[in-house]
């Protein structure tokens, strides 16, 4: 059996600067770097960095950059069959920003990422037979997304959105496709129209969420924690203290840690505990899959806090 991940692939230029600029505002920064990212991809390196089997299917350019994507992805052992080289635009691109307090600015250039289509819908639905598990997140069309999802449900396969970048116009047809959606406060407020910045607030969103029609919500609320709903509880979940660099890729963490979990049958709340360790072991190094744990680092972890 195998997890799949069906989304976005970039290459991340980062730069690290004292704060965040202003609009119109120019800042000398300290460092600069690329390392492979897109949400989609980050989360196929965290599920096989757990010992997960993982197919990813997704699309990269003919050019910049697209080498080192795809050598990326099967170092860390996803297998890579799947992935379009599209020879009619380039890779994705972001174009990320962090500061000395670890927030972020990202600007995401889709590339071959705004290409995907019915034609990867339909590699991708060849997998389902042997999946358990189909991670999707917004970085590409949404009519796609919107498509393997469909397909999904319909072979039984369990479905997880990552709800970002955030929207607020997320169409109510894709609500019922998804068995765990997974917003930040960020997106959960733009989801829901309302501001999320505590847990009273999220779990007031994940209801409304559930009502939407996804089968279970989870909030991530960063060091402040997590929140989960089902149709029968809320819980919540504390954050794993740690001392955090960097949060990019932290959600991709949490999602990749999510699935192994539920990949090896535990329970949904013993998931978003996984979910929650892996993100916080990302915060710790700088980038976005330069920071995913290997199953050694994340086991160790876990057992160092008695879990």
């Amino acid at each position: 059996m195998t997890a799949i991940v069906f989304g976005s692939i970039n290459m991340d230029l980062v730069g690290t600067a004292p704060r965040l600029p202003l609009p119109g505002e120019t800042l000398l920064g300290y460092d600069f770097f690329k390392v492979p990212g897109g949400k989609g991809a980050n989360q196929a390196v965290a599920l096989a960095r757990l010992g997960i089997p993982t197919q990813m299917v997704g699309r990269v350019g003919a050019q910049s950059f697209s080498a080192e994507l795809v050598d990326s992805l099967q170092a860390a052992g996803v297998q890579t069959e799947n992935v379009l080289v599209d020879e009619t635009v380039s890779s994705g691109v972001a174009i990320i920003i962090i500061d000395n307090a670890t927030q972020n600015q990202i600007v995401v250039i889709p590339g071959a990422n705004g290409c995907v289509n019915q034609e990867d819908v339909t590699r991708m639905s060849r997998l389902l037979q042997t999946a358990t598990v189909l991670l999707l997140q917004l970085e590409i069309p949404i009519a796609t997304v919107i498509a393997a999802a469909q397909v999904a449900r319909a072979a039984g396969v369990t479905v997880i959105l990552d709800p970002a970048p955030a929207q607020s116009n997320l169409p109510n047809e894709l609500y019922p496709l998804v068995d765990i959606i997974t917003p930040n406060e960020v997106e959960a407020g733009q989801l829901v129209g309302f501001p999320v910045n505590e847990p009273e607030s999220a779990k007031k969103a994940a209801e409304a969420l559930l009502n939407r029609g996804v089968k279970n919500a989870i909030v991530k609320l960063g060091a402040q924690g997590v929140v989960g709903a089902t149709a029968n509880e809320i819980f919540f979940v504390p954050a794993f203290p740690v001392k955090a660099v960097d949060t990019v890729a932290a959600g991709d963490a949490f999602n990749g840690g999510l699935a192994a979990a539920l990949f090896q049958r535990l329970t949904l709340r013993q998931a978003v505990v996984w979910g929650a360790a892996a993100g916080a072991i990302a915060t710790t190094k700088l980038g976005a899959q330069t920071s995913l744990p290997n199953r050694l680092t994340f086991d160790t972890f876990l057992q160092e806090r008695g879990i």
